[in-house]
């Protein structure tokens, strides 16, 4: 079984924040190339909040770029195409999605039709979290899932 993590349980591998336990026991997953911008921003935003110094920042951020282009590594980057955008403005109306939620979703769908194998969706936004499981996701176990935005 395969794994697809959106932005919100990918930042869990980097920083720790509820549910960090259940997205690290995972060897890989799935992400959406927007993940390459998200992430760094999710992390950047906890220094402007006052959790996280710079130079902490800074080395998790080249953690996750050692993981995200790293071919053997445990983030496997899933392109952004014309499909994946079309269905993801789909999505939008479909499930009341954030535009950058739909991309993710769309994304995820994408994968699954590759690789049938991907039935787990993990994710950390409650709205993003209860579209994926309307199309057929396994939840990752965030059965209190709370927004995060």
């Amino acid at each position: 079984m395969s794994v697809f993590a959106d932005s919100s349980a990918v930042v869990k591998l980097y920083a720790e924040e509820p549910g960090a336990d259940q997205v690290a026991a995972l060897a890989a997953m799935y992400v959406s190339q927007l993940a390459r911008v998200e992430v760094p921003a999710a992390l950047w935003r906890k220094h402007h909040m006052g959790e996280l110094s710079a130079s902490m920042v800074a080395d998790l951020i080249q953690a996750f770029e050692n993981d995200y282009f790293n071919p053997s590594g445990r983030l496997a980057a899933a392109a952004l195409t014309a499909e994946v955008l079309d269905e993801a403005a789909g999505l939008v109306a479909a499930h009341s999605l954030r535009a950058y939620d739909a991309v993710q979703l769309a994304t995820a769908q994408a994968v699954r039709r590759a690789d049938p194998d991907c039935e787990v969706f993990a994710c950390f936004d409650k709205q993003l979290f209860d579209a994926a499981v309307r199309v057929g996701f396994r939840p990752l176990g965030c059965d209190d899932v709370r927004s995060e935005r």
